[in-house]
């Protein structure tokens, strides 16, 4: 073989080397990413010196057995507000959801709990369901809402405010359509939980979301803001799923890593993790719903007194039921288009679309 035939064979070996040298920096980069995310998801747990429940008396309680992956999981999502903090250092639960989730048919069910809802706290009597947390802990907040909903609770997330506007600040924003104006002045902490948001479509920074989420201060003031945290979270969980999110994961997790406890060890939010790609938000609601509360004076305090227990717990199995993503498929009995009612299947069909 002479010289010029070496010299024209060259160039694919430099493209060779070429190729390995990517592979082995995206092998680098994929192996520094999920060291990264192992490490931000393990600090998540924290020892008994750095949790923040260190100061509450720790009781029995009644926690369901442990998920092993494949039977419904379900997490209490807590929301705090360090600026209430009581003696112990932790703030009663300024917002209260359960995410309940379906591995097999990989449906997701979002329940926002109003704060307010008087209950039994186990071991504690009568109170309102946010101060459990302060009462026993995450444990007891877990049981006090599993016995409400009727759900075995496997695990909690706790979050401050400084959390959540870290969760969207790192994932750049969410784009979200503001349903009104709102407006309200906190003159704690120098006025910096005032809300002042305009109508419209919109990308909503930490700040702003933190202000959407918090917003009651209008007619129906708790019960409203419930359906906005659920209308923004299952927004998050959409966003979350993005390519360009999940390979931002590293630096999502360490953003907020240092507001957050949970229980939930590494494998467990892995296991979740790969559910996570796959699933669909099926449902929302509010608990207790509107039909199923009375208000009621205890001492000087407003409540909200779930009606019927029994009632509740048969509104949460029909929740978990549905698929609200779903278009009903209408009976069409006749042959002009019209049902057996005599409604037009086309126009329930397109008030389904629209939301009408």
């Amino acid at each position: 073989m002479d010289s010029r035939a070496k010299k024209r064979k060259r160039p694919w070996k430099y493209a060779l080397y070429g190729v390995l040298v990517a592979i082995g920096l995206v092998g680098a980069y994929a192996a520094y990413q999920a060291y990264g995310v192992y490490n931000a998801l393990d600090n998540f747990q924290k020892d008994e010196t750095e949790s923040r429940f260190e100061n509450i008396p720790v009781e029995p309680v009644n926690l369901p057995p442990k998920w092993e992956g494949k039977e419904r999981v379900n997490i209490l999502l807590l929301g705090g507000d360090a600026r209430d903090s009581e003696v112990n250092g932790i703030a009663r639960s300024d917002s209260m959801l359960v995410v309940s989730v379906d591995p097999l048919t990989k449906k997701a069910h979002l329940f926002s709990i109003l704060r307010d809802t008087y209950v039994d706290i186990p071991g504690h009597g009568k109170g309102r369901i946010n101060t459990a947390i302060t009462t026993g802990g995450p444990n007891l907040a877990m049981q006090t809402a599993g016995d409400l909903l009727g759900l075995d609770i496997q695990y909690y997330v706790y979050a401050e405010f400084e959390g959540f506007k870290s969760l969207i600040d790192a994932m750049g924003g969410i784009e979200f359509e503001v349903e009104k104006n709102m407006k309200y002045t906190d003159n704690a902490d120098g006025n910096r939980y005032d809300i002042d948001l305009k109508k419209g479509l919109q990308v909503l920074d930490g700040d702003k979301a933190l202000q959407y989420v918090r917003f009651r201060h209008d007619a129906m003031s708790d019960f409203t803001r419930t359906e906005r945290q659920r209308n923004f979270m299952k927004a998050v969980a959409q966003e979350m799923q993005s390519t360009w999110n999940l390979i931002r994961m590293k630096e999502i997790l360490e953003s907020v890593q240092p507001y957050i406890e949970t229980n939930l060890t590494v494998s467990d939010m892995l296991k979740l993790g790969q559910l996570g790609l796959g699933l669909h938000m099926a449902g929302s609601a509010q608990v207790p719903p509107m039909e199923l509360i009375r208000e009621e004076r205890v001492g000087t305090a407003s409540v909200l007194m779930p009606r019927s227990e029994d009632s509740l717990l048969e509104y949460v199995k029909e929740v978990l039921a549905e698929d609200d993503t779903l278009t009903p498929v209408p009976d069409t009995d006749n042959a002009d288009g019209t049902d057996a009612r005599g409604g037009s299947v086309k126009a329930e069909t397109e008030g389904a679309d629209t939301g009408q």
